[in-house]
């Protein structure tokens, strides 16, 4: 049985939880506790606690009792509560008129009765009635009363006081009722001011931003509606309590051209109705569910589709999208149909009607920077127009085969194609060669097998016409034709004898080339040193032919930036674009210059590399290589400091990669357009780009790229003080990094996650995280963060009102301490620095457990120690900290000299300097110096 003291702070670090399952658990074990101990204040405070937990947790229908119990209890021990009590409970009046219409079983007079109720205690209280009217006009709108117009006019026209809705909802609820009358510039208008403001409520600015989605759009204000939909629906996503709310993004992404998207959000909260937090929340979210699933075609199967539509007639786990939108369609309209009947109206079915049969607003919103890039992306323009295609078809295999030595490939395939056209029945010779450029156009589209088969094919043919030259060749490319990791070393065999075949026949040329595939089997051995050989002695061929001779000086360069030499690879790459300079700068010089971008980089030469791709890019004439140069240059610009500019090409390549249908690349890039986009202080779509690629990662088993992506997405989720978030996620880190290999990682994601319990006051689950992050951090020997994490328990612990838990927590930090001392000497700086943090900290636990005394005598000399070190700012806490132990032993003689000096070294207009000028004149005050504590605070304090 915990004490009363024990469950006050429990009570207290409920409040500091986010809204949801765990805080309800929570506070209804604080409820047993009270009502067992019979302790009559907390018993009324936890109660109002539980009634706003369920409310805002999803589970609206457990307020109506907590909030009858405490209104009860309230009139019938009036003498118990002050003025802060009564305040509360006619807040949560508010959410009783509010809870009640969601329930089509609860009659409307139970509401109306609720309303009258409030409106006595207001008017008795002397309280504006501006609330009030805000409910009135609630109650009439959502029957459809007339009346709601002449309640909407004296609500406006009432002055609010402490017991209206907050700065941010009051006017969220204007903009719906104008925008049911259609105004929606007034709606836009009214939100402006509350936009640009200060928002502190829970609830937003997520509620007015979803309430701003439909005026946007009819105003054309487009590019606000989306970063509205962007920004509110990730505020709203993990709350079963905002699933209504979500239904209006829902609604959004149908009416906007963006089914994918609704897609998404439907997949993810439709398994939410089996656990609905109303029958009005169901109902809107199945009305929008319904819309965006009836734009679908039948090949779209949903999964995770709602018990009572699995339970129906032909349900199944999984229903093609139409077959769903019926049920769910029949499902809003059943429940209006209750509502109405309650209601005594038709207002309901009509609004539900309205949603169901909604029509689009825009044709196509893209939502990120990649979608937009996707709807207006145009082919890339041709660096110049093509030759026109000879007709002779000796010279248009020619032409065919020099424009793919060019990295042209794409022409290439059109010049054979066209032979294919001209020329059904070629000469033998001709026939021989058009199969060779079959295979080789196979081998480009990764069909090795077709590739294989044509050059196998293409060899025969040369030895028939007796080009034993030709078929070697032919014989060598098929070698390399098949994907054959498993038997490079086969391959290699095999193509070193074909190669001593060539090399025995051919000319220069022919000899160079046949070496210089010996290069790719020996890159797939790992043979490094031996591929750059093979190349080189190529080159030692001296080949005739210009285009080879550059060839061979990338090929020589990208070998030297295989092997980390970089200062070589960017030399070797820049002699490859000198000669392909000369030769007009054919497209594969587009490859001399990722190499040596590529090289730069490594070199962290960033400007030169994002010079090197630009080259890359004006050269490319073929997809592969564009792509390569445009994530080489945005990660260029990313490292090098140009942020805003890398986020300009990664975008581009993503939505490339997301066109070809390769979401696994796109996902890859996501990481770094997310980083690009944090540097650059855009964090909303730092943030979408992470969270648009965990998923994917995942299904791809990526999953350093996943834990990285997580990583970073805690640190914005933290940027964005979205503090669940960032802890769910460093949670999921430390539990795919529970391995002995990952211990100190996995110490770190914990000690993340209880330094953000710790800072958001939720100090007992900090604890449990500091005291995990320790054993982590043990057993992976980094004893330096292991004190650090014992430390913090002990003080976590403190915080949490554990004081014999705190004090055995603080033991154990004390005794690794001084076990560290023995192995590593006292005297090691980082040592003698957390040394003199513990007894800062020890001080603090020793205080919270009644021992004054020893937590003075632990604070002595601390500051003299860290200053010793050069720990000035940490010094200046300590002087702070034993002064204030003065203070509180009642000494506050020798507290002086100690503020005073604070005064001195604490920067001016700093906290420091603030907490020193106020404890020198308590001091001051404390030994009769009245008029030198005045002096002080006028001086420091402006008092």
């Amino acid at each position: 049985m915990k004490t009363e003291d024990e469950l006050w702070t429990l009570l207290r670090e409920a409040d500091h939880m986010p809204y949801g399952s765990g805080q309800i658990a929570l506070v209804e074990q604080i409820v047993q506790h009270a009502d067992a101990g019979g302790f009559d204040e907390l018993r009324f405070a936890a109660r109002m606690q539980a009634t706003t937990a369920y409310v805002h947790g999803g589970e609206t229908a457990k307020s109506f009792v907590t909030f009858s119990w405490c209104r009860a209890e309230y009139d019938a021990h009036p003498e118990r509560f002050d003025r802060h009590a009564e305040s509360l409970l006619l807040w949560q009046f508010k959410y009783m008129v509010s809870g009640l219409l969601k329930f089509p079983e609860v009659p409307l007079g139970r509401t109306h009765d609720v309303l009258d109720d409030m409106e006595r205690r207001f008017r008795a209280g002397g309280h504006s009635l501006q609330a009030v009217y805000s409910y009135r006009h609630a109650v009439a709108a959502h029957i459809g009363d007339p009346a709601a117009d002449e309640w909407y006019e004296q609500w406006c026209a009432t002055p609010r006081d402490d017991n209206s809705d907050c700065v941010g909802c009051d006017p969220t609820s204007k903009v719906y009722h104008l925008v049911s009358a259609g105004d929606d510039e007034a709606a836009v208008a009214l939100a402006q001011p509350v936009l640009a403001g200060h928002l502190t409520c829970a609830e937003q600015p997520q509620s007015i931003l979803t309430s701003l989605l439909v005026p946007y759009l009819r105003t054309g204000r487009l590019t606000e509606a989306a970063d509205a939909h962007r920004r509110a629906y990730r505020s709203l996503r993990g709350n079963l309590a905002d699933l209504q709310r979500i239904g209006e993004h829902v609604v959004f992404c149908a009416r906007t051209g963006n089914e994918t998207r609704g897609l998404e959000i439907v997949e993810r909260h439709l398994t939410w109705l089996d656990k609905s937090p109303h029958p009005q929340a169901d109902m809107w979210f199945s009305a929008a569910a319904a819309l965006l699933l009836s734009r679908l075609d039948a090949t779209v199967v949903i999964t995770g589709v709602p018990a009572a539509e699995r339970a129906a007639p032909g349900g199944a786990e999984g229903l093609p999208a139409p077959v769903l939108a019926e049920r769910l369609a029949a499902r809003a309209r059943a429940l209006a149909a209750r509502f109405d009947a309650r209601n005594g109206t038709a207002n309901i079915g009509r609004l539900i009607e309205a949603r169901l049969h909604a029509e689009p607003l825009v044709d196509h919103l893209p939502l990120s920077a990649v979608a937009r890039t996707l709807r207006t992306a145009a082919a890339p323009a041709a660096t110049s127009a093509p030759r026109p295609l000879p007709t002779d078809p000796a010279e248009l295999l020619d032409r065919a085969e020099e424009l793919f030595e060019e990295y042209r490939f794409t022409e290439a395939r059109a010049a054979w194609q066209r032979f294919d056209e001209l020329f059904d029945d070629p000469a033998p010779a001709l026939a021989v060669r058009r199969v060779e450029g079959r295979g080789r156009i196979a081998s480009v589209d990764e069909e090795p097998e077709v590739a294989e088969a044509a050059f196998l094919e293409a060899a025969a043919g040369h030895r028939r016409l007796g080009d034993e030259r030709s078929a070697l060749i032919a014989e060598a490319r098929a070698l390399l034709a098949p994907d054959a990791e498993d038997r490079q070393e086969e391959v290699l065999a095999r193509l070193t004898e074909v190669t001593e075949r060539i090399v025995a026949i051919g000319d220069a040329d022919t000899r160079a080339e046949a070496r210089l595939r010996l290069e790719y089997p020996l890159l797939a051995l790992d043979r490094l040193d031996d591929a750059l050989a093979a190349v080189e002695a190529a080159v030692a061929e001296e080949p005739a032919r210009p285009a080879l001779r550059a060839e061979l000086a990338g090929r020589r360069a990208r070998c030297l930036l295989v092997l980390e030499r970089f200062e070589e690879a960017v030399a070797a790459a820049a002699d490859c674009r000198e000669q392909y300079g000369r030769l007009g700068d054919p497209p594969p010089v587009a490859l001399a210059a990722l190499i040596q971008g590529h090289a730069l980089a490594n070199l962290e030469q960033f400007d030169a590399a994002v010079e090197a791709f630009d080259a890359a890019l004006a050269a490319a004439v073929e997809r592969d290589p564009r792509l390569s140069a445009l994530v080489g240059r945005g990660r260029a610009r990313l490292a090098g400091g140009h942020p805003a500019e890398a986020v300009d090409d990664l975008v581009e390549a993503i939505a490339d990669h997301v066109a070809h249908g390769e979401d696994g690349p796109a996902a890859i890039l996501r990481f770094d357009l997310a980083n690009a986009y944090d540097q650059a202080g855009q964090p909303l779509d730092a943030a979408e780009a992470a969270e648009s690629s965990i998923d994917v990662l995942d299904r791809i088993g990526a999953q350093e790229y996943a834990d990285r992506t997580r990583y970073l997405l805690s640190r914005i989720y933290r940027e964005l003080d979205e503090p669940d978030q960032a802890l769910a996620l460093l949670e999921t880190l430390a539990g795919n990094l529970d391995g002995f290999d990952n211990l100190q990682s996995r110490g770190r994601m914990l000690q993340e996650a209880a330094q953000l319990l710790y800072r958001a006051d939720r100090d007992a689950q900090a604890a449990e995280r500091f005291g995990a992050a320790a054993a982590a951090f043990g057993a992976a020997g980094v004893v330096q963060a292991e004190l650090y994490n014992r430390r913090m328990r002990a003080l976590a612990l403190r915080w949490a009102g554990s004081v014999e838990e705190s004090l055995a927590a603080l033991a154990e930090a004390d005794a690794l301490a001084a076990s560290l001392s023995q192995t590593v000497g006292p005297s090691e700086p980082w040592l003698v620095w957390q040394r003199a943090m513990l007894d800062c900290d020890a001080a603090r636990v020793l205080l919270g457990a009644g021992q004054g005394d020893e937590a003075l005598a632990r604070v002595r000399g601390a500051a003299d120690v860290l200053r010793g070190i050069g720990a000035l700012g940490e010094a200046i806490e300590a002087d702070l900290l034993h002064a204030e132990l003065l203070l509180r032993s009642g000494d506050p003689a020798p507290a002086e000299p100690l503020l005073r000096s604070v005064l001195g070294a604490a920067p001016a207009g700093s906290q420091a300097g603030q907490n020193a000028a106020w404890m020198l004149a308590e001091a001051l005050e404390a030994m009769d110096r009245s008029e030198e504590a005045a002096e002080i605070r006028q001086l420091h304090l402006g008092q």
